[in-house]
């Protein structure tokens, strides 16, 4: 009977190990700054997620309106934009933090843990930073003039407050940045001492 347990427990442990993360090898508890960073933007993440929920509503009302009511409202149309933007700027950073984005797993399983990683540094350092740098820095101005005239949709009955949503832009690419810096540090530390969890 003990040994039949043994054996069961031994299995859900191969279970559990095979479905493992990658990221799941970075040590949680050597670096508590970065765990706030991420359990901040995991947290803003578990919110935002709930516009996912409101986005499925509006289309469905506003298909009601036009097909039923044959009176489709601009005001709906314009929010679908606003909560689908919010769900896909937010959910970047939350994605990099669970370490979910898409890779070519087929290539990538086939590597060894270290040269991983090495790859993720360099993804991270090369593509990431730079392009979330960029759109940052520009998107500041744009935001800027948005808010400085108010800007609302073109649209008789659109929604008055466009400021909003671009706001929504440096907002979003700032917490990528920090999610994606915190990233870096945690491989970073698994390449120098591999004998680490990450």
């Amino acid at each position: 009977m003990s040994s039949e347990t043994e054996n069961n427990s031994q299995c859900k442990q191969e279970v559990l190990n095979a479905t493992q993360k990658p990221c799941q090898h970075l040590d949680q508890k050597q670096f508590p700054i970065l765990d706030r960073i991420d359990n901040l933007i995991l947290s803003i993440g578990n919110i935002v997620c709930w516009t996912n929920a409101l986005l499925i509503l509006m289309i469905i009302t506003q298909v009601v309106l036009r097909y039923g009511f044959s009176n489709g409202l601009i005001f709906f149309e314009e929010l679908q934009w606003h909560f689908y933007a919010i769900g896909i700027m937010m959910g970047i950073s939350y994605a990099q933090v669970n370490d979910s984005h898409i890779r070519v797993d087929i290539l990538h399983s086939l590597l060894a843990e270290k040269t991983k990683n090495i790859i993720e540094v360099f993804g991270i350092l090369v593509f990431i930073l730079p392009f979330v740098w960029v759109v940052f820095y520009h998107s500041l101005d744009f935001v800027y003039d948005s808010w400085r005239t108010s800007e609302q949709s073109d649209a008789p009955n659109g929604l008055s407050f466009r400021w909003a949503i671009k706001s929504v832009i440096p907002i979003s690419f700032a917490l990528f940045g920090l999610a994606s810096i915190s990233r870096l540090i945690r491989y970073s530390n698994y390449i120098i001492n591999p004998k680490k969890e990450l």
